[in-house]
């Protein structure tokens, strides 16, 4: 549906949808100044904060985001999952993604969907309007669902994500500039879309936020050497949803939101390491060859652990050399709870914020390689899962800012939008009824619009 179809008379709701990773709703709460547009979006229509969703890691998140089911039907669980009946590990892209997405739904109902940097959505979909796929990509060639798309983002600068190596130097002003060349191309090839004003969904995620809080976010927290070039950085942001605010008719309501919060980010936890430590892992390899990967362990393990914070048994009759017989599982399982209550960080400090339970919040077709327990660790504590090369639980790298499963957000033009208690389970079925998109209801989560 073009303009001229609307000039006739088709007066269909539009959304625009604008994804802001990792973008936590308190630091737009605190900083009113910096965030003049949500602000000026909160007061007119609707905001508030959202809860992510277990585990709050990207690659699990936006596949719930934009199908408004839990991992356990998506079939993504975090940025390196398990192939079934095998200790093979892959990292997942949008083949992977079981679930129906919202655009694909939006293009069932007859309408247009234009899909812009959403991450895992590798390789872009040619059955609906147009698509750039997000993170991982390998090109901005593969990333593009074809020619034409591929030429305005080669015309534009396009970058499919930020240089985030160039966060590792202690110098942060190459990766800095490096993050606003990405934001400000990723909004021009935005708003070149917007103004074909062909698309009744536009879905866009930028994700250079998560870039700059990774870096920088302990900068903000405290006071340090790139807490104004972080501000600045979100006013830009902030600026860019302004013009896409306003260039919009009444008839199109402007969603943003975000997959997760941020907090900073003060220890690195080795969980492989510390569970070898406890004699929960062991490794089999050459004497000269470290362990590099899930199928390195050991045939007595009896627990291993996957990013971000997920622990499985090594359970007979699942993994292929299962040792914990399925009769003790729980028992195995309730003692891993205690060893992780337990864990304390350098600081003295308790690491696990909350465990949770597999079943308790992975349900569907696809929860065969469902963690048995997912960790949400107190602010400070990232977890990390790497198998060998790591001598200590704990240890400090190169990023300041970690993930937080509370404090992601979502702010609406549209006042009739009830933000309170809201999740990402909530987001897709939200977006169909603003755009009156008969669905079947099957999600995790509700629709926000009250009337």
């Amino acid at each position: 549906m073009g303009l001229f179809d609307r000039l006739r008379g088709d007066d269909a709701e539009r959304v625009v949808f604008l994804g802001i990773d990792g973008v936590p709703y308190d630091l737009v709460q605190d900083h009113p100044d910096v965030f003049e547009n949500l602000t000026a979006i909160a007061e007119d229509g609707a905001a508030g904060r959202l809860e992510s969703i277990v585990p709050p890691e990207s690659s699990a998140c936006w596949p719930s985001l934009t199908t408004g089911v839990n991992p356990g039907s998506t079939g993504v669980y975090g940025f390196q999952d398990r192939e079934t009946d095998s200790y093979d590990t892959y990292v997942p892209m949008g083949s992977h993604v079981k679930a129906t997405r919202l655009w694909d739904r939006v293009t069932d109902d007859g309408r247009d969907a234009t899909v812009l940097n959403v991450p895992v959505t590798f390789p872009p979909s040619t059955r609906i309007q147009r698509q750039v796929s997000g993170f991982l990509s390998p090109s901005i060639e593969q990333a593009s669902s074809d020619e034409s798309v591929q030429r305005v983002l080669e015309d534009r600068d396009y970058r499919i994500d930020v240089n985030a190596k160039l966060g590792h130097d202690d110098d942060k002003t190459d990766f800095i500039e490096n993050a606003h060349a990405t934001l400000d191309a990723r909004h021009d090839v935005f708003t070149h879309y917007l103004a074909e004003d062909d698309w009744d969904l536009f879905f866009g995620v930028f994700m250079s936020t998560d870039r700059v809080n990774h870096f920088l976010f302990g900068d903000y927290a405290t006071d340090g050497e790139y807490k104004a070039e972080f501000l600045e950085f979100y006013r830009a942001l902030d600026e860019y949803i302004g013009e896409i605010r306003d260039s919009l008719d009444g008839d199109t309501t402007l969603v943003v939101a975000s997959d997760h919060g941020f907090t900073r980010l003060e220890w690195e936890v080795n969980c492989n390491q510390w569970l070898a430590d406890g004699g929960w892992l062991s490794y089999e390899t050459d004497a000269d060859d470290e362990p590099d990967s899930l199928a390195d362990i050991g045939d007595d393990a009896r627990a291993y652990s996957l990013i971000p914070g997920r622990f499985y048994l090594n359970l007979e009759g699942r993994e292929p050399d299962g040792v914990v017989p399925e009769s003790e599982y729980e028992a195995v399982r309730e003692e891993l709870i205690a060893d992780l209550e337990s864990l304390t960080g350098p600081d003295g400090r308790e690491v696990c914020k909350r465990i949770v339970k597999g079943e308790t919040v992975f349900d569907g077709d696809h929860d065969d390689i469902a963690p048995d327990l997912v960790v949400i660790p107190a602010d400070g504590f990232d977890l990390k899962s790497g198998f060998g090369g790591k001598d200590a639980v704990f240890a400090e790298g190169p990023r300041n800012g970690m993930h937080k499963f509370e404090n992601s957000l979502l702010y609406a033009t549209d006042p009739d939008l009830d933000v309170e208690g809201s999740n990402l389970f909530d987001v897709a079925p939200t977006i169909l009824d603003l755009m009156d998109v008969e669905h079947d209801g099957d999600f995790d989560g509700d629709s926000l619009l009250s009337v």
